[in-house]
């Protein structure tokens, strides 16, 4: 055997926990904390009270009296990523708390310095990302019930109520259907090294299933959160500082740079399960889309990045069912192929009902009860790229894998 092929075995050989993905949850962290010990409770007080206090345009006074505490004391995995959750939810808020139109670009030292220092030992930008507001913002009700959506319940919260906590659950449970798929992925692997056509076969037969699941749950979507509020009140406290006309310069984090730093905001992009499976499958996105997913890769937790960079190296599936000639695993290749690129078309009826009607609809009749429609991001994803656009690209790009029997 090749010295190359035999150290991909080994890697893959590995299991799923070397890359801190649970054989349970995924991409998402196991039982997150609540609570963060005791010398972090100014952070935790303001966290709690986020929607009220920005409601109320208080949580920028309260910040500015809150203590500059030192991270030394985090000293779990799981007490940094809470930390990072409640740091950048009380950034974003202090941010967006005035809306787009007046937006702090300072954001001040007792802040900036233990978010960006927690930030650095955990390997994310400072600034909110998916495995903050989804990964880590998660908890069961009952500890020993399902996980289901009426046993959940979010740990932060910003402005948006029930739509906002319906918003980030569907995107956890999205994440726990992928769960099949990430391990149907590790076997097909090892189905290729070996190689077994049969155990091929049943891993791209498993991974269709869960992609079909995870269209199934986003659909959920609609059941829990409100186009209106996601488009008036939500988006923005996702919004980050790079690719946004609101804030162009970027945002100066006070007593780490007195240059302004520029992140992009929230993005389903920044999700490792389509990551995964594009690189899996040998799907190659187009120039402009590429560079924004590779970018979007930078805001995942480096173990999660490692273990999509594990599956790009290892042999290639499409190039071994080519040359193995088996007629079934092309099949199922294709389908696993259809199924990802129908998952990606809803996911561009979700954007079109959330983003682009409620646009529509928020300029033509003001919502007495809801803030002024964003105008910055109209047209753009709260990651800052043309979403429609973007999102049509990368789906048909998923479709233009298709293989076909040679001969």
């Amino acid at each position: 055997m090749e010295p190359q092929t035999e150290n991909l075995k080994t890697a893959w050989q590995l299991s799923l926990g070397s890359y801190y993905i649970s054989e349970e949850y995924g991409f998402l962290l196991p039982n997150p904390l609540r609570e963060l010990p005791d010398h972090y409770r100014p952070w935790m007080e303001i966290a709690k009270k986020l929607p009220h206090l920005i409601e109320s345009h208080q949580l920028r006074a309260h910040v500015n009296k809150m203590p500059l505490l030192s991270c030394q004391f985090l000293k779990s995995y799981r007490q940094q990523r809470l930390a990072h959750l409640v740091l950048s939810s009380i950034t974003m808020g202090y941010v967006w708390q005035e809306g787009e139109t007046q937006p702090k670009e300072v954001l001040p030292r007792n802040l900036a310095i233990p978010f960006v220092e927690v930030s650095r030992k955990l390997g994310l930008p400072p600034i909110l990302v998916h495995s903050d507001l989804v990964l880590a913002n998660w908890t069961k009700r009952n500890p020993e019930g399902p996980l289901e959506i009426s046993n959940l319940d979010t740990i932060i919260l910003f402005p948006g109520g029930e739509s906002l906590r319906g918003f980030i659950l569907v995107t956890v449970l999205v994440e726990k259907a992928a769960v099949p798929g990430i391990k149907a992925l590790a076997q097909a692997m090892h189905a290729v090294l070996q190689p077994s056509q049969d155990a091929l076969l049943e891993a791209l037969q498993q991974l269709k299933l869960c992609i079909q699941d995870m269209t199934r749950t986003l659909g959920r979507m609609h059941d829990y959160v409100d186009p209106d509020i996601f488009y008036a009140v939500i988006r923005i406290f996702l919004s980050g500082w790079k690719d946004n006309p609101a804030m162009p310069m970027g945002l100066i984090y006070e007593g780490i740079s007195k240059e302004p730093l520029k992140y992009s905001g929230g993005s389903a992009a920044q999700s490792s399960v389509l990551h995964a499976f594009d690189e899996f499958l040998g799907i190659h996105h187009s120039e402009e889309s590429a560079d924004f997913l590779y970018r979007m890769r930078d805001y995942m937790p480096p173990s999660h990045k490692a273990f999509i960079k594990e599956i790009h190296s290892a042999p290639s599936l499409r190039d071994f069912i080519l040359s193995s000639g088996h007629g079934h695993c092309l099949t199922a290749y294709n389908q696993c192929l259809e199924a990802l690129a129908e998952l990606r078309s809803y996911h561009i009826t979700v954007v079109t009902r959330y983003l682009v009607t409620a646009a529509a609809r928020a300029r033509s009749r003001r919502l007495d009860h809801l803030p002024g429609p964003p105008q910055a991001l109209e047209d753009r994803g709260t990651g800052g790229t043309a979403i429609l656009s973007f999102l049509k690209n990368v789906r048909d790009k998923t479709l233009e894998a298709t293989l076909h029997p040679s001969g």
